[in-house]
């Protein structure tokens, strides 16, 4: 199946449609959970820490909740695969420094880079929306087996700075950030929830279905569906 478009803009989701969720859950999540200890307690007053510290007491009603207590929720809410920002944050950290230190390596699925790198040549801009912090998604594109992709990518997004990924206005404020117009935006995820978001704020989406990924066989309704980014055609457009 292909599908064309004629937009100036690509807003890419990550795990899932870049990238294997697997690699997320089986590699990343573990690495940060091992490391959440260590981090807490050796760098609980660096700004960035102590805000997301602070984040987790405030959800979870605990002012006074100590750093055992804030890393078992961390946990909690890794098991529960919860979209929380300061999860996120603390993660994206840890990340960060595993990427930079050659622990660990980004996936992306075969398709991806080769298509990116195209659409990139041929003027499109291409950003990032990712629930994963900004700082992890920095790690994860300037990581990948390829090499440092960040120099294809204009922009970075999560809902910390643009809003929770099933709300039309996080997509609506990522428009006006990027200074495109709504109907020249395409998103692509493999969540019909996310699609629907998009869609519903004036973008183009499709849904990226790839076999043995968690929506693979969810209901994408009438959304124009690809199963890699080699099917998705895009009118060139010069830079300028």
């Amino acid at each position: 199946m292909s599908v064309r478009f004629d937009v100036d803009a690509v807003v890419l989701d990550i795990e899932g449609t870049t990238s294997a969720t697997g690699f997320v859950v089986d590699v990343l999540y573990p690495y940060a959970r091992e490391r959440f200890g260590a981090l807490l307690a050796s760098r609980g007053g660096e700004p960035e820490v102590a805000r997301a510290v602070a984040q987790v007491r405030a959800e979870i009603g605990e002012p006074g909740a100590d750093a055992a207590r804030v890393e078992k929720v961390l946990g909690e809410w890794i098991d529960e695969d919860r979209k929380a920002t300061p999860l996120k944050t603390l993660q994206g950290i840890l990340w960060a420094e595993g990427f930079a230190r050659g622990d660990l390596v980004s996936h992306f699925y075969p398709d991806v880079i080769p298509v990116l790198r195209r659409w990139h040549g041929d003027g499109v801009r291409l950003y990032v929306y990712s629930s994963g912090s900004v700082a992890a998604q920095r790690a994860w594109f300037a990581h990948s087996a390829e090499g440092d992709l960040l120099g294809l990518v204009s922009g970075l997004y999560d809902t910390e700075n643009a809003g929770p990924k099933q709300e039309p206005d996080s997509y609506r404020a990522i428009a006006a950030s990027i200074g495109t117009g709504l109907g020249r935006l395409l998103f692509l995820s493999d969540r019909p929830g996310e699609l629907d978001a998009a869609r519903a704020a004036g973008w183009r989406a499709v849904g990226v279905r790839r076999a043995g990924e968690p929506y693979a066989d969810a209901e994408f309704g009438d959304h124009p569906l690809a199963s890699a980014f080699s099917e998705i055609t895009l009118a060139a457009r010069s830079s300028s």
